[in-house]
């Protein structure tokens, strides 16, 4: 099966047919969303930087590279989790949804990247 390309959206954006499944990519639910409000198929908690480096980063944009790399060595130590997600998008249109303002420079944006990546087909 061919990978499907993988779509990021804010979890507070409206849902959309297209979006195809919806797997939620934080550590921590979104302040003020109702689970229905999600529309979130999957929250994959797991996948979220873990909670250290994510007080680190604190969104602050001179930090963004240093979080990227950070990042991608605690995914590359959960294999499974990035299993999961490649196996999920072959299945199915894949949106991971996160909860930063930021739409840049976000933790989905660095686990595309890793999923993407030459060589990541698993």
């Amino acid at each position: 099966m061919r990978r499907k390309p993988i779509k990021l959206k804010r979890v507070y954006d409206r849902p959309d047919p297209e979006d195809g499944l919806r797997v939620l990519v934080d550590g921590l639910w979104p302040r003020g969303m109702s689970r229905h409000a999600a529309s979130a198929d999957l929250w994959l908690k797991e996948a979220a930087p873990s909670s250290a480096l994510r007080r680190w980063y604190g969104h602050d944009p001179r930090r963004w590279n240093a979080f990227r790399q950070r990042y991608r060595a605690e995914l590359e130590g959960r294999p499974a989790i990035l299993d999961l997600l490649d196996d999920l998008r072959r299945r199915s249109p894949l949106t991971l949804l996160f909860g930063a303002r930021d739409e840049a420079r976000n933790n989905a944006v660095v686990l595309r990247e890793m999923l993407d990546k030459p060589g990541a087909s698993r």
